[in-house]
């Protein structure tokens, strides 16, 4: 863009509105409609930043001609490949969820083995009973996903003194291949699902991978519920195979009387592994950083073209 000409940007809340104005005078900061395509100066928007990461309809793209970039707060964009004019560059905010994803996804895998949702329940019930659990500590971890977040959980389970093998689409240096599954699936305790949603991965974990796994495993999701095979996976919790953490679901929202609610062996939270206050922060500066390398004539971070 020229060094004088307005950034119009399209954005969900005030806060965002007033972060991205603050970067310079050639900022203009469009709120969305409460109904309907922008209008006005809204519809001169060059960036879109999509509220809370949900899907742009149609006549909101159509009212945008001017459209170059939509610039997401989150790490997932399997909402909107494919599904731009070719001359809107996507990007994401890689890293704003890190932290907390993994995080998540630690809290979550030992409190599943340590059985602390069994124990919860029980001191609800006011009953003490003593029994032994599993434990993370020298576990065998399976590292289904090998970017950003699956490298910063297994630096954060390192002090477990776990043994991770990671395994990505494609293997390299200190990485084996999704082809490999079969064989590195029953040596696992822990297995972590923290791969994005491409055609290869939905569906990835059905009957036969949960099959593969070994007795007594813990199948950790911090990915997406697509990757998962929703019924094959209740047949294993149900059978007391195997065990589950599981952050996002198949359906999602889970509706009312799902089986999942009450299935055995699952520790089940709703979609909140980024839900920490500082991840706001982190996604705003993403946009910021952004906006700042536009007006900058600089290329753009984060593009995301491998999916």
């Amino acid at each position: 863009m020229g060094p004088e000409e307005t950034l119009h940007v399209l954005v969900p809340s005030r806060a965002l509105a007033e972060a991205v104005e603050a970067l310079s005078p050639r900022v203009r900061a469009h709120r969305f409609p409460d109904e309907g395509p922008p209008t006005g100066e809204a519809a001169q928007a060059q960036v879109l930043v999509p509220r809370g990461g949900g899907e742009i309809a149609a006549e909101v793209l159509d009212a945008l001609p001017q459209l170059r970039l939509v610039q997401l707060m989150s790490a997932g964009a399997e909402k909107f490949v494919g599904r731009l004019p070719e001359r809107v560059t996507l990007c994401n905010a890689r890293g704003a969820h890190t932290p907390s994803t993994a995080e998540w996804a630690v809290a979550a895998t030992l409190a599943a083995q340590r059985g602390i949702p069994h124990f919860t329940r029980e001191q609800d019930a006011g009953r003490w009973d003593f029994r032994t659990e599993h434990s993370l500590i020298g576990a065998r971890v399976l590292m289904v996903g090998a970017g950003d977040i699956g490298r910063t959980i297994g630096r954060m389970m390192a002090g477990f003194d776990v043994d991770i093998t990671y395994v990505a689409r494609t293997a390299r240096d200190g990485v084996r291949s999704i082809d490999e599954l079969p064989q590195l699936l029953p040596e696992a305790d822990v297995v972590v699902l923290i791969v994005p949603v491409t055609p290869q991965t939905i569906g990835l974990v059905d009957a036969a991978f949960l099959a593969a796994m070994k007795d007594d495993a813990l199948l950790v999701n911090a990915a997406r519920g697509v990757v998962v095979d929703t019924d094959a996976l209740l047949a294993e919790l149900t059978s007391g195979r195997l065990r589950a953490a599981l952050d996002v679901t198949d359906p999602e929202p889970l509706p009312a009387g799902h089986p999942l609610w009450s299935a055995p062996n699952l520790l089940l939270t709703p979609h909140v592994a980024g839900a920490v206050p500082a991840t706001n922060d982190r996604a705003t500066a993403a946009v910021t950083d952004q906006l700042a390398r536009v007006l900058a004539g600089e290329p753009l971070a984060n593009v995301v073209t491998d999916y």
